[in-house]
């Protein structure tokens, strides 16, 4: 460690974005995920609205104005990123489409039913999937869909290390774990798919280049480096054992109470 680093928490977060600033994604993904996603979220409206969650530097929301025609609200805390969003929307000529927000995706403040889609790529880990698919559910107009991205084994029996690293930083269950979660959260699943492994290397290829590229003498760096390699080299190592899974979710109608709380907790199960 450098004299000039710093454990300063607020030095090491400066650092951390300063890394992600100007990356094309801030977690796995690509285009043809979204555009499959999106696909599997059935008819939408001509112009439908859309509240794009933890956008980043809006990725997901340029291709919603873009392809889907979405009049698109984008939310961040992250200033930097939404002007970075702002700037990209209007060298696309879609500054009428995109608005954005520094709002905390926990404490949304827009009416009920305001959305025909909301879309948390890479995102619903700040707040945890069950927390997430439970605020956000009442944000979506009749006919609505929720698409999310998780993170999550993809082995019955993952190894004491990568256990120990997701443990520690966001725990992960299975795909049939997930999705029974989300039919105890009253939704229907339209379809489960698992990113490809090139999602994750049109994050963490960019993101590597940057990281060797940065001057680790700069406050905080050294700290958010470590952090980073560590995370890259465990993909690495152990990348068969997790990955990226799309979710996209339609509430279920309500039902009557009486005698129907079995059905309610099965409804929209995927039939193996």
């Amino acid at each position: 460690m450098s004299d000039n680093d710093t454990t300063d928490p607020t030095s090491v977060h400066d650092a951390f974005f300063a890394l992600h600033h100007g990356l094309p994604r801030q977690g796995p993904g690509s285009d043809a995920t979204t555009r499959r996603l999106l696909s599997s979220a059935g008819p939408l409206p001509s112009r439908p609205r859309a509240l794009d969650l933890g956008c980043g530097p809006g990725r997901v929301s340029l291709l919603l104005a873009a392809e889907a025609g979405a009049r698109v609200t984008a939310v961040d805390l992250h200033e930097p990123f939404l002007d970075e969003l702002r700037h990209t929307a209007a060298a696309r000529g879609l500054t009428g489409s995109i608005s954005t927000e520094a709002v905390d995706m926990a404490e949304l403040p827009y009416p009920d039913g305001s959305f025909d889609l909301v879309w948390a790529e890479s995102s619903i880990y700040s707040i945890g999937f069950d927390k997430g698919l439970r605020l956000w559910r009442r944000l979506l107009a009749p006919g609505g869909t929720l698409i999310v991205t998780e993170c999550e084994w993809t082995t019955a029996e993952p190894s004491a290390e990568a256990r120990a690293f997701w443990d520690a930083e966001y725990p992960l269950r299975t795909a049939g774990e997930n999705t029974a979660a989300a039919v105890a959260a009253g939704y229907t699943v339209l379809e489960v798919y698992p990113q490809p492994e090139s999602d994750w290397d049109e994050y963490y290829g960019p993101l590597g280049e940057r990281a060797d590229a940065a001057d680790s003498r700069a406050p905080g760096m050294s700290q958010a480096l470590a952090v980073t390699r560590t995370e890259i080299t465990m993909r690495r190592e152990h990348g068969a054992e997790y990955g990226y899974t799309g979710y996209v979710l339609r509430p279920r109608q309500p039902v009557e109470a009486k005698g129907t709380q079995g059905a309610e907790g099965t409804e929209g199960a995927p039939v193996a």
